[in-house]
């Protein structure tokens, strides 16, 4: 960087009284008055932006983003049975969303079938109930797969779901090589901070780096993970945390695959991200630009990639859940379109926009359109999709982006030193810094050093409930039944056969287990079958954080 300018050394400090004494982002980077030339470091353009499209990426992945293309308009949507949420599909496929995001049912998430016991009472609530192709397959009843982007947010049973996809697609006469979509298969920040996680971290790891190489082969346009810093925000982390969490989880995918025995260049470019999208709209934007500018470093100068696309930081937003109130939940719509408008000025390749009334349930038709809607009237109508980067250059944003980069890095750096992200988990590290800034914020809200609106300022007498989506408990009855039915008339011979040999791959330590666990549920083998039969060899993880 070069040295700030004398000619505007001389500019006075304000004198006048202010709302309060210090003006801080979430990461506690101090904000100026006005940012200047006397109190910002000029950025050395070629090293530290360059053009859109090119290294080191801080200003885009693509040299005119959305000038060429609009980001992909998700809404993530499952919900009771594959029935429901087929519909809610080609509803929002009606109304303009031009790629589906899927959410499955907490069963779904850790290997459990819905009629295992402790399924009770959470099949269908909280996303969409799979257990077997056949549920696969009505999910995506009359959507051709290889016209639609799908993403997936799965971790610990990601390959299963990725290979359901490609049964299901099949069926549908197209090759895997023709899809196109992601699975997050993020499996360290459950260890952080969600929580669904099923093995161990090591064989854990193993699937991942598995999904790698499967996928290099069979179906090169699918994005292999999701690395996530979304979750890593809702549970209450800095913007800088988020970055330096979620790339060092990253780093740590990178490391598994090249011991591995995989050349990075051969999968790096299928990485993807998934970042948070918060209401502080100027360090939103920087953190975007912030994380690319770092991860195109670290793949250039750590792993040696070559290939431009391994060193480009492609990610999807979600706006954040965590920021919705239900104290005056239209008041979320609001909150919504300043972070998804953070989201596009940083840069994002594809958007989910929270519904209003998701502090409240599942999102009705009537909000998930509104939530779309914002999306569309960005771009389409607010100009900042026509020119690239449009903050470039400004002093708050790029003195901001530098401040997380560097604070990133020094998080990325401590980690190192404890032995990387796996040690850093198991020592306590990353979770006891992610607590110490959610109980900061949440201090700050209950002493109303933060506002928030509707919460603990500006409250109103409220009125009646919005009408909210509510999953009946017979949905959880039909599937148990659909599901045993399944049982009955399936070839349970064959069954058998492909658990026995997908369990006796897991037993070694080199073969790749997509291809057996493909074979498993093209004969209707369950998704919680598959995974009892490698909890038999691997075990159950339990956290034991030391505090």
């Amino acid at each position: 960087m070069s040295t700030k300018t004398d000619a505007a050394a001389a500019t006075p400090p304000s004198t006048q009284k202010e709302r309060r004494a210090r003006f801080e982002t979430s990461s506690g980077i101090e904000l100026a008055n006005d940012f200047n030339p006397a109190n910002t470091d000029a950025p050395d353009y070629e090293r530290d932006l360059g053009a859109p499209g090119s290294y080191p990426y801080t200003r885009g992945v693509r040299r005119n983003m959305y000038r060429g293309r609009f980001w992909t308009m998700r809404q993530y949507a499952g919900y009771a049975s594959a029935e429901e949420s087929n519909a809610r599909y080609k509803y929002l496929l009606a109304h303009g969303t031009t790629g589906l995001s899927v959410a499955f049912d907490l069963p779904t998430q850790i290997g459990l079938d819905s009629d295992d016991p402790l399924a009770a009472g959470e099949v269908g609530k909280v996303g969409v109930a799979i257990d077997s192709l056949e549920d696969m397959e009505r999910l995506f009843d009359g959507i051709p797969l290889d016209t639609v982007s799908t993403s997936m947010t799965i971790n610990s049973t990601a390959s299963t779901l990725l290979c359901l996809y490609i049964a299901v697609a099949r069926r549908q006469g197209i090759a895997p090589d023709k899809l196109q979509g992601t699975i997050q298969n993020d499996i360290l920040k459950e260890y952080i901070a969600r929580g669904t996680y099923i093995y161990p971290p090591a064989p854990s790891l193993r699937l991942v780096t598995d999904t790698f190489a499967y996928c290099a082969r069979e179906t090169p346009n699918w994005n292999t993970i999701s690395i996530s810093g979304y979750h890593i925000r809702e549970a209450g982390s800095t913007a800088a945390q988020e970055i330096a969490f979620t790339l060092a989880d990253a780093i740590a995918y990178v490391e598994a695959a090249t011991q591995a025995g995989l050349q990075v260049d051969d999968f790096a470019p299928r990485l993807s991200f998934f970042f948070n999208a918060h209401s502080n709209l100027l360090e939103e934007v920087a953190k975007f630009r912030a994380a690319r500018r770092l991860w195109a470093r670290i793949m250039r100068e750590r792993f040696h990639a070559r290939d431009p696309r391994s060193l480009m930081l492609r990610f999807h937003t979600q706006t954040a859940g965590s920021t919705l109130t239900a104290q005056q939940p239209e008041v979320n719509v609001v909150r919504t379109a300043i972070q998804a408008l953070a989201a596009v000025l940083g840069g994002t390749q594809s958007l989910h926009t929270n519904a209003s009334d998701e502090a409240l349930a599942l999102p009705t038709e009537a909000a998930a359109r509104v939530a779309l809607r914002t999306q569309q009237v960005i771009a389409h109508e607010s100009g900042v999709a026509d020119t690239v980067d449009p903050f470039a250059g400004s002093y708050a944003v790029e003195h901001l982006t530098d401040e997380l980069y560097a604070r990133a890095s020094d998080y990325i750096k401590k980690i190192d030193a404890l032995g990387g992200m796996l040690r850093a988990i198991e020592l306590g590290y990353v979770q006891r810094e992610i607590q110490e800034a959610a109980y900061t914020y949440q201090r700050a809200v209950e002493t109303g050093d933060a506002t928030v609106v509707g919460v603990n300022r500006f409250q109103i007498e409220e009125d009646a409930a919005p009408p909210l989506l509510r999953v009946e408990p017979a949905i959880e009855e039909a599937q148990v039944e659909r599901l045993r039915a399944l049982r009955a008339r399936r070839d349970a011979e064959a069954v058998e056969a492909t658990l026995v040999a997908l369990e006796a791959a897991a037993r070694t330590t080199t073969e790749n287990l997509l291809p057996l666990i493909l074979a498993a549920v093209e004969v209707y083998s369950t998704v919680g079958e598959i995974s009892h039969r490698l909890r038999r060899v691997w075990g159950e993880y339990r956290e034991a954080v030391t505090v």
